[in-house]
């Protein structure tokens, strides 16, 4: 066939029948010619003779058209995609999966493995016994702490919404059930191999550890054995609750090292013992600095304390608040300080007093006491002067007043205002009266502005040790990631095994949050972990199946993206 019959059609077709080859001058193409009624392709070459001129040869005829299958026109449109580098053609159909998130899960993948914390659990809960893997499992709820903190059977949703690496198969609730179990019966052969794996990030020779306790809500009704949900003062709500206490062990880098997990009405100072017992056998610290709240920390127990190190052979040092009961004992010290810098050192108990000045706190908590002192001294003057125009036979509209009555009322609001110590009145006066205390007011602006504590360690600066007490605010903010970003309570679980694998698992997420902050900050990035993930979240994992093959890929990073990689991974 010429192609020059009048009826000739030219119809051009988008890709595959479209294609088109440039090679030099000439290009090639597939035209459809009509003869007959009949339809055939061609493959055709445009180019220019040497006059310029634009002109058409026929290369190849493929043949009618209606007698042309996919499968004799796929390998000759394969060949030609191969030759561009392009991918094959088919005519299957393109079946595309929903998108999963991958970039926050291959992000903490990554960490994980590069804490070998992977490792560590493996070895801890390697068993031929159990038909899945427990690592994989417990990993894949410690993520979704992390990225979409929900319930056991919450974490199963989303898992099928996420590309997590490693993951052998969609698990079963039960079979996250008997990973936490299987996580509970190995707990000292696991927290053993997690602290192997951390020793390199503690110093050897000395480490300044941080302790401190919080409460964790708990639903449920009734009580098993050694139950763990016990009823005390809930620090989240100021109230009575069910709860259990969760202590935190961590570094001044703010790494946490290790948890401990107890009834909801223990009393927080007879949790210190076995905290410590656990730090000197973990870690072969030889010199140990505590630093913890006065309510934890005090003189009466801290002589204990040593001893406990003693015979480990260490040494126990410890950084801790005066108690607000032993000031009234600090009033003549704190007359003869001279601060330099804004510290002053003295002595108190045996031990190094160390008292930090903030002048402009100072003044703000004075003012506010002389003003509040001021109000109240209004409001008796108050009182006097209708107490006296009734006397003198002036009625006033409401109730007859009386000396007792008036006394009554001042005293509640002098004891509401937390002032008792400044405003005395005077309960053996036939008439209304009280007294102002100005002694006991010089005596606490003396503490107005200053933060006084307590060490034994020898070498610590003054300001570093003031330094290092403040610094304790650093679990308070891991308390709050706890409860916000990983939201540990409230707690569902009912068996005291239970909890405390879901007590593991949220100080897992937590152990990965600040590493994620400390190489954040390492790398100069501003992103906090929890947007960190959120952009990383973005990044999805597509599959796409044509017949019997499967593609995947990934959606397209931004470099904002590849920075966090970079930091968060070394990638």
């Amino acid at each position: 066939m010429d192609g020059r019959c009048s009826h000739t059609m030219r119809v051009y077709y988008p890709f595959p029948l479209g294609l088109r080859l440039r090679y030099h001058r000439y290009k090639m193409y597939t035209r459809i010619t009509k003869t007959g009624g009949r339809q055939y392709l061609q493959l055709v070459e445009a180019y220019r003779n040497d006059r310029g001129q634009s002109r058409v040869r026929v290369v190849a005829n493929l043949g009618r058209l209606d007698k042309l299958t996919p499968s004799t026109l796929d390998p000759l449109i394969n060949g030609l995609n191969r030759a561009v580098g392009r991918a094959e053609n088919t005519a299957s159909e393109v079946i595309q999966e929903p998108g999963r998130t991958y970039g926050d899960v291959f992000a903490l993948h990554e960490l994980w493995c590069d804490l070998g914390i992977d490792k560590a659990l493996q070895q801890a809960l390697r068993s031929s016994r159990r038909g899945f893997d427990a690592e994989a499992l417990i990993r894949a709820m410690v993520f979704n702490r992390l990225c979409a903190p929900e319930s056991k059977l919450g974490c199963l949703r989303w898992l099928e919404t996420v590309a997590m690496p490693g993951m052998p198969q969609t698990p079963t609730h039960q079979q996250l059930l008997r990973a936490m179990d299987a996580l509970m019966d190995n707990l000292d052969p696991v927290e053993a191999a997690l602290s192997r794996q951390f020793r390199p990030l503690v110093d050897r020779d000395l480490s300044i550890v941080f302790y401190d306790l919080t409460t964790v809500r708990i639903h449920g009704e009734g009580e098993v054995a050694d139950d763990l949900r016990a009823f005390g003062m809930n620090k989240e709500r100021g109230g009575i609750a069910r709860q259990f206490v969760l202590g935190v062990v961590q570094t001044a880098e703010g790494l946490p090292l290790l948890h401990t997990v107890h009834p909801g009405n223990v009393a927080e100072t007879k949790t210190l013992q076995g905290m410590l017992e656990k730090v000197l056998a973990r870690f072969p610290i030889q010199r140990v600095v505590l630093v913890a709240d006065r309510g934890l920390l005090s003189l009466d127990n801290i002589a204990e304390l040593t001893s406990v190190a003693e015979r480990s052979e260490r040494t126990l040092e410890f950084i801790l608040a005066v108690p607000a009961r032993r000031y009234v004992d600090l009033v003549e010290t704190f007359q003869n300080l001279a601060f330099h810098e804004g510290v002053a050192e003295a002595t108190f108990a045996g031990h190094r007093l160390i008292v930090a000045h903030d002048p402009l706190r100072a003044e703000d908590q004075s003012h506010k006491r002389r003003a509040r002192i001021g109000e109240l001294e209004a409001m008796a003057e108050r009182m006097v002067g209708k107490l006296d125009a009734q006397d003198e036979g002036q009625t006033a509209r409401g109730r007859r007043a009386s000396d007792r009555g008036a006394y009554s009322r001042f005293a509640r609001t002098v004891a509401d205002a937390e002032l008792t110590r400044f405003i005395k009145p005077d309960l053996h006066s036939d008439r209304f009266s009280h007294t102002i205390d100005e002694a006991a007011i010089r005596n606490a602006e003396l503490f107005d502005g200053k933060l006084a504590v307590l060490t034994n360690a020898p070498d610590i600066a003054p300001a570093e040790a003031i330094a290092r007490y403040k610094a304790l605010a650093d679990i308070e903010r891991g308390f709050r990631v706890l409860k916000s970003d990983i939201e540990i309570a409230p707690v569902h679980h009912r068996l005291p095994e239970r909890i405390r694998a879901h007590a593991m698992i949220c100080f897992l997420a937590l152990v990965l949050y600040r590493v994620m902050r400390m190489r954040l900050k390492t790398h100069g990035h501003s992103a906090s972990p929890r947007t960190a993930l959120d952009l990383l979240a973005r990044i999805q994992k597509h599959t796409a199946h044509i017949g019997e093959r499967s593609f995947h890929g990934t959606s397209k990073t931004t470099p904002e993206q590849l920075d966090l990689f970079d930091a968060l991974t070394g990638c």
